[in-house]
């Protein structure tokens, strides 16, 4: 891997390094290279809120952007929540959806989490690079980190008279940072067996209401590849913005 800095007008000087290049999940044929920083020190926090705003990715205690030679596809995309376009598909979702609450917890992993998680995978990317995770890799990537994540729980309310909704069936988690603008979701899965409500959607749409009730303007939903299948789902949440060069502009 290579050394240097990156410009990014931060207060302090951050160490930048270059990964070696490696073959692309997305781009058959094409090999990726990643420019990344250590979130370490009192300065984590902040560090990660300027480089979000950046285009870069948050996983564990790293955090990463694309640095492919000769291509520029992968694109950070944020959803403006104001004037958020809640289309006919997002109701239906939202109302298949009446019988689940949030609930919102300290980035701690647990074993009921992973059996959710290890299925997931196995359903949806069982050939990825994160199939084999095992317990303690699942709690690495949810506990691992210095900045201000939570985990958006997902559970069906109790079907009893019983007003504690901790104990319903968990459906759906996701990995959450807060940041000063906004939210930015660094990854979220469900309980396959339930594919038909929706709850990938369900879980940005609850994202997008969230940050609308913080008073925050944006949703960051990482990077959208045009013709991906995998990443094809994020146009959809519209206005939104992508980031150009080092500008972020309106495209829907």
């Amino acid at each position: 891997m290579g050394r240097g800095t990156f410009d990014t007008k931060l207060e302090t000087q951050t160490q930048f390094y270059l990964t070696a290049p490696a073959p692309c999940p997305y781009l058959q044929g094409n090999y990726e290279r990643k420019i990344f920083a250590h979130l370490v020190g009192p300065a984590g926090r902040s560090l990660n809120n300027s480089l979000t705003q950046l285009g870069f990715r948050r996983s564990q205690n790293i955090v990463y952007r694309p640095a492919c030679d000769g291509c520029a596809a992968c694109i950070s995309v944020r959803v403006l929540v104001d004037g958020f376009n809640l289309t006919r598909s997002f109701k239906r979702v939202l109302s298949r959806n009446t019988d689940l609450t949030l609930r919102v917890r300290p980035a701690n992993a647990t074993s009921e989490q992973y059996e959710i998680f290890r299925r997931y995978l196995y359903d949806r990317h069982r050939n990825g690079d994160m199939a084999e995770m095992t317990l303690f890799d699942y709690k690495q990537m949810i506990e691992n980190g210095t900045t201000d994540s939570h985990l958006a729980e997902y559970r069906l309310i109790p079907k009893d008279d019983s007003h504690d909704t901790s104990d319903g069936m968990l459906l759906g988690v996701a990995l959450t940072d807060q940041l000063q603008d906004g939210l930015s979701m660094i990854y979220s899965f469900y309980d396959v067996c339930h594919y038909q409500r929706g709850l990938g959607t369900y879980m940005v749409l609850d994202h997008v209401l969230r940050t609308i009730e913080m008073g925050l303007p944006y949703l960051y939903l990482g990077y959208w590849i045009k013709g991906s299948q995998k990443m094809d789902y994020k146009s959809r949440f519209t206005p939104q913005e992508h980031l150009i060069g080092k500008n972020w502009a309106r495209v829907s």
